[in-house]
């Protein structure tokens, strides 16, 4: 199997994540945003949306959409309960994750401390801020009482919800504000197999 995925993107690091997690072999293949990458005849082929990550099976099937990926792999395993309330939980958290914390807490993130153009996306920011941190705030709400998002171990709403939160101080939030999730945060890190995000200072070249 491949993987087309950008490093130090949460929604890449899912689909690496859970294909290490469910004992899968597979290789990265470092996909840019832009002509040469993402917007490529070839690339297009396999994700008309013309966005990271796609894995490609063994039979050349690709799966799109980094919750799906998740949905996929964990199929039969612990990482997703079987059919019922729990597992519909789940997809309530992957829902939540897409809708109401990535396009915040990740947004903010890109254009911070990846681009560093936070000067030029003022207002953006302020809304990211704002609605990152309600997100933070029900994640809280939730953690304060339980060790896990759904049931009593960690399924693939944590792997969803961790991507990016466990890097969301490069989108300026301090998760010591939020202190059930940072120690949710912690577990989730301490749990065998998980790999987490390099910091992109270490990614990404340092402006000269």
């Amino acid at each position: 199997m491949r993987i087309y995925g950008m490093n130090g993107s949460g929604n890449c690091w899912k689909a690496a994540q859970i294909l290490s997690l469910t004992g899968h072999d597979f290789e990265w293949v470092e996909t840019s945003s832009g002509a040469a990458g993402t917007r490529s005849a070839d690339f297009l082929a396999l994700n008309a949306i013309g966005k990271v990550p796609v894995v490609v099976l063994d039979d050349g099937t690709a799966l799109r959409e980094s919750n799906a990926i998740l949905l996929h792999f964990a199929e039969g395993t612990p990482w997703l309960p079987p059919p019922g309330l729990a597992r519909t939980r789940v997809h309530e958290w992957l829902f939540f994750e897409q809708y109401s914390h990535e396009p915040y807490i990740a947004v903010a993130r890109y254009l911070k401390s990846w681009l560093r153009q936070a000067h030029l996306h003022e207002a953006r920011l302020a809304d990211c801020a704002t609605r990152g941190a309600a997100a933070l705030d029900v994640m809280e709400q939730h953690l304060a009482g339980e060790p896990w998002l759904v049931g009593e171990g960690p399924t693939i709403a944590d792997l969803a919800l961790f991507a990016y939160t466990h890097r969301a101080e490069e989108a300026d939030f301090d998760l010591a504000q939020w202190p059930a999730v940072l120690a949710w945060v912690d577990r989730v890190a301490a749990l065998p197999g998980i790999n987490l995000i390099p910091p992109l200072d270490e990614i990404l070249p340092r402006a000269s």
